[in-house]
């Protein structure tokens, strides 16, 4: 009884549930998607993530390693094993921050610019493929349910 008590008190119907679930799993392949194509140029999804983080940073506002971990939800010690593995594959380099020579700043190298391209553009495709989809399940999960609810 109180499980029908809580559906009811959130006015989830199955049809809720079912476009939340459609959602996860259009997401999902997505994200699916992502993680085989980095592992194509032998990345993990989490480093094309960061690369595409220092990349769409603007060049005045360099990301340091506690903005790369904020970024990507990570902990400090696990956004510098991230940055190690990509210095060592010469996709990323750390430099002294000419504003104050205590803070490190990463910077793509012309290697990782072309290898993130790359992945970007793959990522596009992709979206361009499964837009449709999304925006169809978006549709339904923001749209008022019976009586205006949502």
């Amino acid at each position: 009884m109180e499980l029908k008590n809580a559906e009811f008190r959130f006015g989830l119907t199955t049809r809720d549930y079912a476009q939340l679930a459609e959602f996860r799993q259009t997401l999902r392949g997505f994200l699916r998607f992502s993680e085989s194509a980095a592992a194509e140029v032998g990345l993990s999804a989490q480093h094309y993530q960061a690369m595409l983080i220092l990349r769409a940073s603007a060049d005045a506002q360099r990301v340091t390693i506690v903005g790369l971990a904020r970024e990507l939800f990570i902990k400090h010690n696990s956004a510098v094993g991230l940055v190690d593995r990509l210095v060592q594959e010469r996709l990323v380099v750390r430099e002294h921050s000419s504003a104050d020579r205590r803070k490190v700043e990463l910077r793509l190298t012309a290697r990782g610019r072309r290898v993130l391209a790359k992945l970007a553009a793959m990522h596009r495709e992709e979206l361009q493929l499964v837009e449709s989809a999304l925006k169809r399940v978006l549709v339904k999960l923001t749209k008022p349910g019976p009586g205006g609810k949502r």
